[in-house]
C-alpha cells in the first residue's frame, strides 16, 4: 500500500500527504470541469453558461514520479470500488470523459463493472448511439465507436499532456471533442472555456466555493 490513513480536506486550505516522491490530496475543491450542460439538454442551444462554474467536487489527486510509470506509452484508467455490501465491488470506472452517454439501459451497469480489456463487447452499443444522435451511417458509426474503446487514456510522460492523443490537461476542452463526435461534426463547441481558479502547484484544483 502506497498511502494509508491520509487526512481529508474539508476547508479551503489543502491537506497534502507526502510519501517519498508521491503526493496525495483528498477532499473538497472547486470542480475543474466546464460545460454548458443546460444547453445540451435544450437541444444544443448553448448560452455559454458554465454549469460547473460555482460547483464543488470531492476530489482525489495523486501525483507520482514519471519513473513509476512503464517506459513509453501507457494506458491509464481508474475505477471506483464499493465495499458497503461486505466485499469490494467495482461500481464505476473510466478514463475518457463523457463515455456513458453512449450507453443505455442494462449496458451502463455492464460497462461500469467491466475492464478495458473487455470493451470490444460495447462497440455495437456505442455505434447505435452514434447512429441515433449524430446521423452516422452504420459502417461509420462502428468505425468511430471503435476509436473510443477500450476506455483508456494513452499517455507518454516524455510528451506534453494533450487530450485525446496524450493524456489530459485540466484546461483541455474535452467536451468540445465529445460534442464533435456525438453530433458527427454538426456541433463542435459549447462556447465555454476552462476555469481561472486552477492552481500552479499541487493539488492544482482551486479552493472550494462553499466552505
Amino acid at each position: 500500500m502506497l498511502i494509508e490513513a491520509a487526512p481529508v480536506s474539508l476547508g479551503r486550505t489543502p491537506r497534502v500527504t507526502e510519501v517519498g516522491e508521491h503526493r496525495l490530496f483528498a477532499g473538497w475543491r472547486s470542480d475543474p470541469f466546464f460545460f454548458d450542460v443546460l444547453g445540451v439538454l435544450d437541444g444544443f442551444k448553448f448560452t455559454h453558461q458554465d454549469f460547473f462554474a460555482d460547483k464543488d467536487v470531492c476530489s482525489i489527486v495523486l501525483e507520482i514520479p514519471n519513473l513509476s510509470l512503464a517506459p513509453g506509452r501507457v494506458g491509464i484508467w481508474a475505477r471506483t470500488l464499493d465495499g458497503a455490501g461486505g466485499r469490494w465491488v467495482q461500481a464505476d470506472r473510466g478514463a475518457r470523459p463523457a463515455q456513458t452517454p453512449f450507453l443505455t439501459g442494462e449496458a451502463i451497469a455492464a460497462y461500469n463493472a467491466a475492464e478495458p480489456a473487455d470493451d470490444r463487447q460495447f462497440v455495437s452499443v456505442f455505434a447505435h448511439s452514434l447512429e441515433h444522435a449524430g446521423g452516422y451511417a452504420a459502417t461509420d458509426a462502428e468505425r468511430v465507436a471503435a476509436t473510443l474503446l477500450p476506455d483508456i487514456l494513452p499517455f507518454d510522460h516524455t510528451r506534453p499532456a494533450s487530450y485525446p492523443e496524450n493524456g489530459r490537461a485540466l484546461t483541455d476542452d474535452v467536451q468540445d471533442h465529445f460534442l464533435t463526435i456525438l453530433t458527427n461534426g454538426k456541433v463542435r463547441t459549447d462556447g465555454v472555456g476552462a476555469h481561472s481558479d486552477l492552481l500552479p502547484e499541487f493539488p492544482y484544483l482551486g479552493p472550494p466555493h462553499n466552505t
